[in-house]
């Protein structure tokens, strides 16, 4: 527990910009929270014991969702665990978090599923949906039991860390997951064609004479997963796609009236392969940063709707192991306490953003795909909400994060927006101290 929460009561946030992409809603509104729903801004009022935030000059949204996180429990919490990764959530205005099944063991099975969601549940700080593997041990071969696992709480399946290379196998999980109404979420990588790259293979790659990832193990894999997704039917979503020619291939998928998704991470908008010249661990991630083009065109494909999803990919590492040089060092940056800034940043080129729109794919979006309740500010809905001040000017800190690990090239940046307050179920889960003013009608915080 992060120590900022309150007892679930009634209370009323009063005059923010309410942003509900689920309603196409966006105007100054109040909004009530009765318990552990959201109620009538009046019926909240009237309540003799009820509250108030003061959201004036903040956007209240529906609770962010990061749909491609890695909590590492069960397996690896030296380097996170549930509690810690999900208190990172919220400090970054995320209430849900959808984590991967890259754990050991993995979540291929009932017992483990069960483990993570019983762990969620006891530390209560935000909402966890775990996904289960699409193979038995992430190894490619055989087919997970999708039905139980679904029955008991997987609410998609990927091998997420490794991609599923045999055409056979992944022509049997798309059948599976088609009949149970469930997503893929593949990790699109050929290892023959990676080869063990360290960073993108080019230009700067070659400068550094470093070993070259290919970006056709990405695209490749994304091509041949569509030619069975037309064989299928099933539904696909892309993880973390990095390339120019993927962004294109996703959105002809999306022209023939394909049910194909993505997600773009944060890090892939804004740095290119220049980044990683100094060899500094930190910018060393996977998939890898890629040329300018590449970013060029994930911001397009998200502005134009190709890409339907921000996610944080969020791979807490120590360290000691990213102390061990650029070519040892494992891949991945932290990034749920920074998502919301770093995309800012990189969708606001002309000094303006699309609120509802940056919101809808944190939200909406995400939830689509997972299958999971769409986050929403009508009333009974969910008193899951998000206040976030889009002036809010900030330094990167990685000293200050509430994760386990320190994990980004972002340390110092200068950045805008943050989110300044989480409620889940109608709890005070997070707030930034020097916001504490807006929320004195609205104690005690235990």
């Amino acid at each position: 527990m992060n120590g900022r929460e309150t007892p679930s009561k009634r209370f009323v946030i009063r005059g923010g910009r309410v942003i509900d992409p689920a309603r196409n809603f966006d105007r100054t509104e109040d909004i009530g929270v009765d318990g552990d729903r959201i109620s009538a801004a009046s019926e909240s009022d009237a309540a003799p014991a009820a509250g108030e935030i003061d959201a004036r000059g903040l956007i209240v949204c529906p609770g962010l969702i990061d749909m491609h996180v890695h909590l590492r429990e069960p397996g690896a919490e030296h380097k996170e665990t549930i509690e810690t990764g999900t208190g990172a959530a919220v400090a970054g205005g995320f209430t849900a978090v959808a984590c991967m099944p890259n754990t050991k063991p993995a979540i291929d099975n009932i017992a483990t599923l069960q483990h993570v969601i019983e762990r969620a549940r006891q530390i209560g700080v935000c909402r966890v949906h775990p996904i289960g593997a699409i193979t038995v041990n992430r190894q490619g071969t055989e087919v997970v039991d999708m039905t139980a696992l679904k029955q008991h709480g997987a609410v998609a399946f990927s091998d997420d860390g490794d991609g599923v290379e045999n055409d056979s196998v992944m022509r049997e999980a798309f059948a599976r997951a088609r009949e149970r109404d469930a997503a893929i979420i593949q990790h699109c990588e050929y290892k023959a064609i990676s080869a063990g790259g360290v960073m993108h293979k080019g230009r700067v790659s070659d400068a550094l004479g470093l070993p070259g990832l290919d970006p056709r193990s990405e695209e490749d894999m994304i091509e041949r997963d569509i030619a069975l997704v037309r064989e299928t039917g099933a539904r696909y979503h892309v993880a973390h796609i990095s390339t120019a020619r993927a962004v294109e291939l996703v959105r002809r998928a999306k022209a023939d009236g394909l049910p194909v998704t993505t997600e773009v991470c944060p890090h892939h908008l804004l740095l290119t392969d220049d980044a990683c010249s100094e060899q500094d661990p930190n910018t060393k991630m996977h998939p890898p940063l890629r040329t300018a083009e590449d970013v060029a065109a994930c911001r397009r494909g998200f502005l134009d709707g190709t890409i339907d999803c921000i996610a944080t990919d969020h791979a807490p590492h120590t360290a000691e192991e990213k102390a061990r040089g650029f070519l040892k060092a494992p891949p991945g940056i932290v990034g749920l306490e920074t998502a919301l800034a770093l995309t800012c940043e990189a969708l606001s080129e002309d000094g303006s953003i699309d609120w509802c729109g940056l919101i809808r794919s944190m939200t909406v979006a995400p939830a689509s795909v997972l299958g999971v309740t769409t986050p929403s500010l009508t009333p009974t809905a969910p008193a899951d909400i998000t206040l976030i001040d889009p002036r809010k000017s900030w330094r990167i800190a990685p000293e200050t994060f509430h994760g386990k690990t320190r994990n980004t090239p972002f340390g110092g940046r200068d950045v805008v927006g943050r989110a300044v307050a989480t409620i889940v179920g109608g709890r005070l889960r997070h707030q930034l101290a020097d916001e504490a003013h807006r929320f004195e009608r609205l104690s005690p915080i235990n």
